[in-house]
């Protein structure tokens, strides 16, 4: 795992490890606040790195305080330690007591001074041994300058990964929790994962990165990405918010399963609707995860489920689910409606079975259906071939979705038909002259 101070260059070197860009990174110093995991592979060894949040040991402000309680849990369970420093600043008190800290686990810790990415720079590496460790390397985390030789350094005693045949690896169900600001998304995700994965906080806006945490649970891998919440366009005016918001949308993007949380005690909003749309025109799996029910007494579920869906009527497909992340309630069932939502965006039916299907379908106003055929999947998406060469009319292409649903199933993800129209290659030509018997 990566540890340092606040904007030495964190995220950067995460970003450089990983080959994604799965941290926020930008000159505002504490953009990262949750621990960020992603898989590598170096020479054959494949590991989990981990980025966290910037530390100052003796900061009593709540959000540093959380930062750093966050970094322990991720040290407990460190194998290596990268400890990263700024190359091009003094030594300052916050770098010496972590290194304490650091000592102290008795676990390897490699000192990596960044921002050495010239030969005038790189003789200043050897001041940073007065810190007491041992492994001192020079890197450059945004010109990857000293990477192979680092993660040659701390994967040696990394197993070499086994091969494994492509057709027996079973990817996991890839999971986005969206909302708005404090809904309870993160609340959510430690509740699902069982543990404090992710800084839950009174305060609105407290995630800004993306928080992935994968888990197996009867034999099935998730991977839980916590985002931060999306505001209104006119209110993100800080730099990290307006990327956290394109890293969000990003993430719905790369998700098979989109959890909307709603919150039960301000009941649907218009901006729940904004951001379940970026999801439906994602074509992404869609659960809406109503948050904070046990604050709601009696409150009727069918009565807040139909409000809820006059707010959103894009999303009739989509699975309801009333929970409360702060007790636990209702949240378990959320893995059987997630499994269910991920079966019917991946499945897909047989022509056979649709051409016997289209076969009996009239639709209004006055459309029948030649052919279908399922082009894809995750989305599921149909080809359709009408009788007529106009458009098909939005009214028909609403049938026919409510058609399929019913004759296949496809319950909690959005379905996409697509129309063509064959042209008769005689239209608009005359009719050739009989040839005239020779006499």
């Amino acid at each position: 795992m990566i540890v340092g101070r606040p904007n030495v260059g964190k995220s950067t070197l995460f970003n450089a490890i990983t080959g994604s860009r799965r941290s926020i990174v930008g000159d505002e110093p504490g953009i990262t606040r949750d621990r960020i995991s992603g898989i590598a592979v170096h020479a054959g060894r494949r590991f989990e790195i981990i980025d966290t949040g910037g530390i100052i040991p003796d900061d009593r402000e709540w959000i540093p305080s959380q930062i750093l309680k966050q970094a322990r849990v991720a040290l407990e369970g460190a194998a290596q330690i990268i400890f990263l420093i700024d190359g091009r600043t003094e030594i300052t008190s916050a770098d010496r007591e972590l290194s304490q800290i650091l000592r102290r686990l008795n676990k390897p810790v490699t000192l990596a001074v960044n921002k050495i990415d010239t030969q005038k720079s790189a003789g200043l590496v050897h001041e940073f041994h007065e810190l007491g460790i041992d492994h001192v390397l020079p890197v450059s985390a945004e010109h990857k300058v000293g990477l192979y030789e680092l993660l040659d350094h701390v994967t040696q005693s990394f197993p070499m990964e086994d091969a494994v045949p492509a057709a027996e690896r079973r990817p996991a169900i890839k999971i986005s929790i969206v909302g708005r600001p404090n809904v309870g998304k993160s609340t959510l995700i430690n509740s699902l994962v069982g543990e404090e994965r992710a800084i839950v906080s009174p305060v609105a806006g407290t995630t800004r990165d993306t928080v992935d945490e994968q888990i197996t649970r009867g034999g099935i891998d998730y991977i839980f990405m916590d985002t931060a919440g999306i505001r209104r366009k006119g209110k993100t005016h800080e730099m990290a918010e307006k990327l956290s918001v394109m890293m969000a949308r990003r993430h719905i993007r790369m998700a098979n399963v989109v959890l909307l949380v709603v919150d039960a005690v301000e009941g649907p909003a218009s901006q729940d609707a904004t951001i379940a749309g970026y999801a439906h025109e994602g074509g992404r799996a869609l659960i809406v995860v109503v948050n904070k029910w046990d604050a709601m007494g009696k409150a009727d579920k069918k009565a807040f489920e139909e409000n809820l869906r006059d707010e959103m009527k894009f999303l009739e497909y989509a699975q309801v689910a009333f929970v409360s992340a702060k007790t636990g309630q209702g949240v378990g069932r959320l893995f059987e409606m997630i499994r269910e939502a991920h079966k019917w965006f991946s499945h897909r039916v047989g022509t056979g079975e649709l051409n016997r299907f289209s076969s009996t379908l009239e639709l209004e106003p006055d459309t029948k259906i030649k052919y279908i055929t399922q082009a894809s999947i995750r989305p599921p998406t149909f080809i359709v071939f009408p009788d007529k060469r106009n458009q098909l009319h939005f009214s028909a292409e609403r049938q026919l979705v409510n058609k399929i649903r019913n004759e296949f199933g496809f319950k909690g993800t959005p379905i996409i038909v697509k129309a063509k129209f064959s042209k008769n290659p005689f239209e608009g030509k005359k009719p050739k002259e009989k040839e005239k018997r020779r006499k």
